[in-house]
Parts: C-alpha cells; sequence; structure tokens
C-alpha cells in the first residue's frame, strides 16, 4: 500500500513551451512564473490526483539554476531534463508517480517504470482566446 505523498515531477521545458506567450524570450524568467504557478497544486493535487502532492519542476538550459521555493523543489538538470525526469521516476518505484509532460517519447519512458503521465494543461490551462 502506498502511504507516501503522489510524487509529481513536472517537464518545465514541455509545459512552458505548451502556450506561445514570449517565453522564448526569457525561458528562465518562464521558467520562474511556472514554478511560482505550481504552488497551488501542492496543496490541492492535480484531477485524478488529489493532494498534498511532492512537486518537482525539472530544468534545463537558461532555466537552470532557479531556486526552489517551500512547495516546489526544483532539479536542474546538468544534461537532458528528460534524462532526470526519467532517473528521478525511476527512483521511485515504490510511490505514486505522475509526469507532467506531451512529450510522448519521455510519456513511454517513465510509463516502462509504472508513473502515469498528465499533459500541460493539467498545470498550465491555455490562455483566454482573444476575438478581434
Amino acid at each position: 500500500m502506498l502511504t507516501e505523498r503522489t510524487l509529481v515531477i513536472v517537464d518545465a521545458a514541455n509545459v512552458v513551451g505548451s502556450v506561445p506567450d514570449g517565453w522564448w524570450r526569457d525561458r528562465r524568467g518562464a521558467a520562474e512564473r511556472l514554478r511560482d504557478s505550481l504552488v497551488p497544486f501542492a496543496a490541492a493535487g492535480l484531477p485524478g490526483h488529489p493532494g498534498p502532492v511532492e512537486l518537482v519542476l525539472v530544468v534545463e538550459g537558461a532555466a537552470r539554476g532557479i531556486g526552489s521555493v517551500p512547495e516546489v523543489r526544483v532539479e536542474s538538470a546538468s544534461g537532458s531534463g528528460d534524462d532526470l525526469i526519467v532517473e528521478l521516476t525511476g527512483a521511485q518505484r515504490e510511490r505514486a508517480c505522475v509526469v507532467v509532460t506531451a512529450d510522448r517519447e519521455l510519456r513511454r519512458r517513465v510509463e516502462a517504470y509504472g508513473a502515469q503521465c498528465v499533459g500541460p494543461r493539467a498545470v498550465r490551462p491555455l490562455p483566454p482566446s482573444r476575438s478581434d
């Protein structure tokens, strides 16, 4: 029986890139905004995965080195963020793990370790459309 909080690992690059809001002009800032927007999910959980949950945001590239906040631990990948996500998932075989990504290959890799996957909209809804 699993008694620990569900581990939710967020693929920062994939989730940030899911909304064309100019994130490419400031990748580090976009990752920090994502980290901060994840805070409420620590207590509330995700659809189908009630809280509290343990949140880990995996960053890479220009976003490396952003700090953690009490509700969201940030892990900086020295190389591929996907490889670090797979490593973190593989280390959690005795506990429920959810990976937030739309990357099909990453989903395949983490599901091999028993992780469940949800898309970026679970933590980052699309902005309202504008009618011109």
